[in-house]
């Protein structure tokens, strides 16, 4: 038997344990990237206290049920302005009916109107503190708008917590629930929450952006207006950059 043949096993046994090494290493890396890092990542955010207990759904003046809260924001009420007006989303206007008219006559002529009011919901017994809309095109009869409210609870920086509700308005019509004019969302809430998410982070405002897993229980729903809904149930939360810095 020449050389050649007698080595042949040996490097054949060599060829296995090359393999055997690279799938070990693989499944090292797989178990640390998707199982170990995040579990230990999760465990190093520190929650703000007022998720223990918060809500998950806003309700209209009426009790129903309406938009789910599926965005969290930490820091003061003049972090939170400055980062979504750096985001270039708009403060909307108050809810009268010089506004409510002036909403209905911009959408029949579709003319602009960039901080066009939001209807009420209510959280913790009161409407949102502050509600914010970027518009799309030249029609208010579509815009991405979301609503906060400010928990009690502030964390061990002395920094509250505002609860959100981000959706997409797609048209103009009238409610499911009480035939009022209104507008009604499209169902997709969380490509709205990754949205808002995603302009934040662009212009800087973030510095840290986390999710509470299965913080919604109900992954399908309908809202206040009728309007149907679906999430994968997780919340995000964005702790923003302190403005005066």
């Amino acid at each position: 038997m020449d050389s050649d043949t007698r080595s042949f096993p040996a490097k054949k046994r060599l060829s296995k344990r090359v393999l055997y090494f690279f799938v070990l290493i693989l499944a090292i890396w797989f178990l640390a990237a998707y199982f170990l890092i995040p579990t230990i990542w999760r465990g190093l955010v520190r929650r703000h206290p007022a998720l223990e207990d918060a809500p998950r759904v806003t309700h209209t003046a009426s009790g129903i049920s309406g938009d789910p809260l599926n965005i969290a924001l930490v820091g003061s009420k003049e972090d939170l302005v400055a980062a979504m007006l750096a985001a270039k989303w708009y403060p909307a206007d108050a809810l009268t009916l010089k506004n409510c008219l002036r909403i209905a006559a911009d959408t029949v002529f579709r003319r602009s109107y960039e901080d066009a009011p939001v209807s009420n919901l209510f959280l913790w017994g009161h409407k949102e503190d502050l509600a914010f809309e970027q518009p799309v095109g030249g029609n208010p009869k579509q815009r991405h708008h979301v609503r906060f409210w400010r928990a009690e609870k502030v964390d061990e920086d002395n920094r509250p917590l505002w609860m959100g509700a981000v959706t997409f308005d797609k048209s103009v019509g009238f409610s499911h629930t009480t035939g009022q004019i209104t507008h009604h969302i499209d169902a997709n809430i969380d490509a709205e929450r990754d949205r808002l998410i995603d302009d934040l982070g662009k212009a800087g405002l973030l510095t840290t952006v986390y999710g509470v897993d299965d913080f919604q229980e109900k992954l399908k729903g309908h809202n206040g207006g009728g309007d149907p809904y679906y999430t994968d149930g997780r919340l995000a939360v964005g702790v923003l950059r302190p403005s005066n810095k």
